[in-house]
């Protein structure tokens, strides 16, 4: 089980980039256009936001069955780099990051002016998505690297 997740987990997050993406990519058109906020945009928005939390659901599941994160659980931050990456940075920034998604996605619902919520989730979903660039394991990331897909 732990490895399905574990691949579940690492091909989904190229669907929350690319729906963060693409997100970010109509609120910035439709700021600097001035464009009206039409229901493709709030679904564009409630997609990402639910797609988010698929994918930070799947992180929990993983972070309390890894034999990572017990291995971190016993040795703390003596652990080494990896180990503190996952079992604090990680996790940590994000759940940060889906907290500031789901925050602009609340926000720019409650906005009475088109612009406005253009303007809402291009601020949030920016902050959200620069979080979450970081606290990926890339694979040239100096504190612990995974491949881009995972092998099945």
């Amino acid at each position: 089980m732990y490895s399905s997740l574990l691949i579940l987990h690492s091909l989904f997050r190229w669907v929350v980039l690319a729906s963060l993406l693409y997100a970010l990519v109509r609120a910035f058109r439709g700021y600097t256009t001035r464009m009206a906020f039409t229901p493709t945009d709030n679904a564009v928005q409630c997609r990402t936001a639910t797609f988010a939390h698929i994918q930070l659901t799947l992180g929990f599941t993983l972070y309390f069955i890894s034999p990572l994160i017990s291995a971190f659980r016993q040795q703390g931050i003596r652990g080494g780099r990896q180990l503190v990456f996952f079992g604090l940075a990680h996790s940590g920034l994000m759940l940060l990051s889906v907290v500031f998604i789901t925050i602009g996605s609340a926000l720019a619902r409650r906005q009475p002016a088109e612009r406005a919520k253009f303007r809402t989730l291009l601020i949030w979903f920016c902050l959200g998505l620069l979080i979450m660039l970081l606290a990926i394991p890339w694979p040239f990331s100096p504190f612990a690297n995974r491949p881009y897909i995972r092998p099945f």
